[in-house]
């Protein structure tokens, strides 16, 4: 059997339909055994047996990127999903002994796989990519607020609350804590305003910025982010509908041409008894 039979074979094999079904449910259960792996009872049951399986289905997902490096070497690396997928085993392939154990845990990233197996979870990421430039533009906006109403706290709290507002940093965190509305009234402001009874001009306007303002303003770009790329989703699938429409059609009215000139030519010449 020549090489290129063998291509053909794979590409066939990667293209069967129930292909990617059987690595979804192989990635499943693969992370139910690395769940396992956490169970002292279920270790001490069958530790051995839950080792092996594991390391058949590394095996098996090592020959899934082989047969797809070898059906389209240039086309897999073209592909960013296809890459992580690369990046995912090959960690899980490093030796997990010595300095390195702690590798071990990470072969649970196995899992992260089902992200480029499933369509939909493609689509998610994908947005989430897409709305990265505007999120990056909101963290500066909500890191100069930050910044300001650090600096403003340190100086009007820092002697009377050191361990909430003694630094900058300190500042910082608790009015990530405050931002997060996370014990902010009855654990740190009201405290605040038995000493400093109009800090809560301080507090309110940071929360009316932050939690109610900015934080709603990353919703508002990873929502239209999401539209964008289910948009763009839906364009291209309308695109190979209007493709696949159009060879039918092409296909059709060559196949009517062929019909007229067979018809044509069984058609008797004029005067012939």
């Amino acid at each position: 059997m020549t090489k290129i039979s063998i291509n053909e074979n794979i590409k066939q094999l990667l293209e069967w339909r129930h292909f990617e079904t059987t690595v979804l449910i192989l990635i499943v259960i693969n992370s139910i055994i690395l769940a396992l792996e956490t169970s002292t009872t279920a270790m001490n049951a069958a530790g051995h047996w839950i080792f092996l399986l594991d390391k058949v289905f590394l095996g098996i997902f090592v020959l899934e990127l082989a047969m797809r490096l070898s059906a389209d070497f240039r086309g897999f690396w073209r592909d960013p999903w296809r890459i992580f997928d690369f990046l995912v085993i090959a960690i899980a392939m490093l030796p997990a002994t010595g300095s390195l154990s702690i590798l071990r845990s990470m072969r649970i990233l196995r899992v992260l796989r089902l992200i480029s197996a499933v369509p939909a979870m493609r689509r998610v990421v994908s947005g989430l990519l897409g709305a990265m430039p505007g999120m990056a533009s909101i963290v500066f906006l909500i890191a100069i607020i930050f910044f300001v109403f650090s600096v403003i706290s340190t100086k009007m709290f820092g002697e009377t609350f050191p361990e909430w507002f003694g630094t900058l940093g300190a500042s910082a965190y608790t009015l990530f804590q405050v931002m997060t509305l996370e014990s902010w009234s009855m654990g740190i402001v009201r405290p605040v305003m038995e000493i400093y009874p109009l800090s809560w001009l301080l507090f309110v306007p940071f929360i009316i910025l932050t939690a109610f303002t900015v934080l709603n303003l990353f919703i508002g770009v990873i929502v239209d982010a999401m539209q964008t790329e289910h948009e763009s989703a839906a364009a291209e699938e309308r695109g190979q509908m209007m493709t696949d429409n159009e060879l039918i059609l092409s296909e059709l009215r060559s196949l009517r041409k062929q019909i007229s000139e067979l018809q044509g030519g069984t058609q008797l010449p004029s005067g012939h008894s």
